[in-house]
């Protein structure tokens, strides 16, 4: 049996859910096992163009089980609308294919409330959430303040236990935010359109998994945003609020005894991020117009146009040491194309001198990127299949970030299809 975790290095959007849509053809169980309907994971194949907020992203492979884990921040409204869209273009969700953890918390209506009452609050001093309700629901969850989505199988309870939270959310929403009150016949309501309706989902998937691995079973671990987003790790405060990291991986899933085989970090060709905080590599004006739509980068949740920079060497090497990664694909090498010069961020400069190192989140501001130029290489490589055939500029450009990271990259991407990724270990020799 082979588990491997796809997880992101950098800020989020770096391309997950194609890698985990293109490898899920080599395993049997793809498990979420952090993060909510903030997530963002494109996937494009025969059947369209998909943007995967809940789902897993194997979701699309025959025969493959696709498990939401307890680490999850389920949200029964934004999942059902999302089963709705995905079965509307063709795919058959059942409780075969489709597996959700009893143990996972449910996200309740306010926690999207709450979460856009506290940036409102805050104002420009905003963390720039989504607006998904992720940090109050897992506020909420530490303290012990949430449903499981077991408890759907316990009406009587299930009830019990909402009026004790209503009781207690109610207080913060009239009396910190002054907003209006919700109402037991609200709840109520927001089970039986959207609770009901994935409950036929829900199970003990620790016990799944657990004879999964006892059978052989290969298990894909998907995660959700990356390194620099991570709540331990990342740039804080501006983080999301779950762990990002391959190690949460096994917790996260419901498989504590799971032993990774792989990481698999996947990395942009150049920098993006969604949302406030440092961004020491960041591109302003023309050039970050020019890059941004060659890379089409919006936000898949917000619509939110991303902010664009070069690779970031320091801020990737960072994150390939928190992730433990063994691998790294490269997405969205072709986007670059255009470019007659390819900048990159070597090292950061701080208090006046170079460094390798990422630095401790407060310093960050007062980082500045030390900018490298590469040569382009001025040639659509969107076709390109194998290694070999890529111009050498494209090539040396590749090299250079897998020794200055330190990781090999297995994966190169020139575009968005099931089959535009190049399998570099196939064909090259790294001696040259």
């Amino acid at each position: 049996m082979a588990n491997c975790a796809i997880v992101g290095i950098n800020w989020g959007d770096e391309g997950k859910g194609r890698m985990v849509d293109l490898l899920t053809e080599d395993y049997d169980v793809v498990v979420r096992f952090q993060g909510g309907g903030n997530a963002g994971h494109t996937v494009i194949n025969e059947l369209g163009k998909f943007a995967l907020h809940l789902l897993p992203s194997g979701i699309f492979r025959k025969g493959v089980v696709n498990i939401l884990g307890n680490g999850v921040a389920l949200d029964p409204q934004n999942l059902w609308t999302e089963m709705q869209d995905v079965e509307s273009k063709g795919v058959k969700l059942t409780p075969e294919n489709l597996k959700i953890s009893d143990r996972a918390s449910l996200l309740l209506p306010w926690h999207r409330d709450l979460d856009e009452l506290e940036e409102m609050r805050l104002a420009d001093k905003k963390y720039g959430s989504t607006k998904q309700g992720i940090a109050p629901f897992y506020s909420d969850k530490y303290q012990k303040k949430t449903i499981l989505a077991g408890e759907l199988f316990y009406p009587e309870e299930l009830k019990a236990h909402l009026k004790d939270l209503l009781e207690w959310k109610n207080l913060t929403l009239t009396k910190v935010y002054g907003a209006k009150p919700y109402t037991m016949e609200m709840l109520d309501e927001w089970i039986f359109s959207y609770c009901e309706k994935i409950k036929p989902f829900v199970c003990d998937t620790g016990a799944f998994l657990r004879k999964a691995q006892k059978d052989g079973k290969s298990i894909l671990f998907e995660a959700q945003l990356g390194s620099l987003r991570d709540l331990d790790y990342g740039i804080h405060p501006y983080t999301t609020s779950s762990n990002t990291t391959a190690a949460y991986a096994p917790i996260g899933s419901g498989l504590p005894s799971a032993k990774l085989n792989s990481v698999v970090g996947v990395v942009k060709a150049y920098s993006t991020c969604v949302g406030e905080g440092p961004f020491v590599c960041e591109m302003f004006g023309e050039d970050a117009d020019k890059l941004r739509e060659a890379g089409f980068e919006y936000g898949a949740k917000t619509g939110r146009p991303r902010r664009v920079g070069p690779i970031d060497i320091v801020a990737t090497r960072y994150g390939v040491e928190v992730q433990a990664a063994t691998e790294i694909a490269l997405t969205k090498l072709d986007v670059l194309s255009y470019m007659d010069k390819i900048p990159v961020c070597t090292q950061y400069i701080l208090s006046g001198e170079t460094t390798d190192e990422f630095p401790f989140p407060s310093a960050l501001k007062k980082a500045e990127p030390q900018i490298e130029y590469f040569e382009g290489w001025k040639c659509d490589i969107s076709k390109i299949r194998t290694w070999n055939d890529l111009p050498k500029a494209a090539k040396d450009y590749v090299i250079y970030i897998e020794k200055d990271i330190g990781c090999p990259i297995k994966y190169v991407s020139v575009g968005p299809e099931r089959d535009s990724v190049i399998i570099k270990y196939k064909e090259c020799n790294y001696d040259k």
